[in-house]
């Protein structure tokens, strides 16, 4: 009876273990958005799934394995959200595909996208010929972001986190240089910045916390 009463106690600290994260990285679910948030998913899993049912491991000592998980969990969170190296080091970047109405075969080739699945892509973002397309850029997930001929504005921003993009400023034809003179016209540092869109030309910005 005492196994069966350890397993139930195992089972619902992982359960809470797992609300927790939901949580306190806030998801609304489990879906990961990059490579990283899937090997979280596969490793919380391991944890509970291989503990739960392992008398040799205390509740006690499962309770300490849970809580050593979140606080990396957690630490992660926190230098991909302040430093873009770490977070490209662990989440990688975004790969352009086609640019300027051209596909990039040797960086498809590289990634195994093979003709049919980039073709898939376009289609389902609305594009069905390549020479409208100004870049088509492979999320971290897998999904992929398109910028056609004419459009007025990008279709994601430029700042996020306090962290820029240079592959989005390359795709509007701006530089560090112009990011940094639209931040100083509005008294604003780039750390301060949670979104920062491009919008006709300037940036928009939302702050952390508004003066």
């Amino acid at each position: 009876m005492g196994s069966y009463t350890d397993v139930a106690i195992k089972l619902a600290l992982g359960i809470l273990c797992l609300i927790i994260q939901i949580n306190l990285m806030g998801k609304g679910n489990l879906a990961p958005t990059s490579a990283m948030d899937q090997v979280q998913n596969y490793v919380l899993g391991g944890i509970i799934g291989g503990v739960i049912y392992n008398e040799s491991i205390t509740v006690f000592q499962f309770f300490l394995v849970l809580v050593i998980w979140t606080l990396l969990v957690l630490v992660l969170k926190y230098l991909k959200d302040h430093n873009r190296y770490i977070k490209e080091f662990i989440d990688g970047k975004p790969i352009v595909l086609v640019q300027n109405g051209q596909i990039l075969v040797n960086e498809c080739m590289q990634i195994g996208i093979s003709a049919n699945d980039l073709m898939f892509k376009l289609r389902s973002a609305g594009v069905y010929e390549i020479k409208k397309v100004k870049k088509a850029i492979q999320e971290q997930n897998g999904q992929i972001s398109v910028i056609q001929y004419g459009e007025e504005s990008i279709k994601f921003p430029i700042i996020t986190n306090g962290q820029m993009s240079e592959d989005v400023l390359d795709a509007v034809g701006k530089d560090e240089d112009w990011l940094q003179e639209q931040l100083n016209e509005q008294n604003v540092e780039l750390s301060s910045v949670y979104v920062g869109e491009y919008v006709n030309g300037k940036i928009i910005v939302y702050l952390y916390e508004e003066d």
